[in-house]
């Protein structure tokens, strides 16, 4: 069974709505088991046993949040050589444009040579709004269907 693991942080409970909706849309494929982690509790292996990724976080001043950015700087030496090339994605919550983060999270997900297989997911709102929700479980079915057909 492929494995999907969600990594994300949040702080105002935003991009944590966000995360259990692409949560909800990845549960819809039964053939794929689904992790839901905070990025502090997240480790080098949960990254080993992933298939595919799904990162999320609010953008704080044009940068991704610092517990994800720590997820990474506590995995990257220690992945080399050991992760083949996943298929990630990313969700983000800001009040301003978001792509700071996208672009920082994209440079780092290369280093560790991820794929990305999805446009980002961008919430320009101070609230999370239905619509947003229904974007990101759309990708979270995306993500886990496509691990499933064996297409990421």
């Amino acid at each position: 069974m492929k494995q999907l693991l969600i990594l994300y942080h949040s702080q105002t409970g935003r991009t944590e709505r966000m995360a259990h909706a692409c949560l909800r849309g990845a549960q819809l494929e039964e053939n794929v088991a689904t992790r839901l982690l905070r990025a502090k509790e997240a480790a080098l292996e949960d990254l080993l046993t992933a298939d595919g990724l799904l990162f999320g976080t609010p953008e704080n001043f044009g940068y991704m949040s610092g517990a994800l950015k720590d997820f990474f700087d506590r995995t990257y030496r220690q992945a080399q050589g050991k992760l083949r090339p996943l298929p990630y994605a990313i969700f983000i919550n800001c009040e301003t444009d978001g792509t700071g983060a996208v672009r920082n999270i994209e440079r780092i997900c290369r280093g560790y040579g991820f794929r990305a297989v999805s446009e980002p997911l961008i919430a320009r709102k101070e609230l999370v709004t239905e619509g947003d929700e229904a974007r990101c479980e759309e990708l979270g079915q995306t993500l886990a269907a496509g691990l499933e057909l064996g297409i990421f």
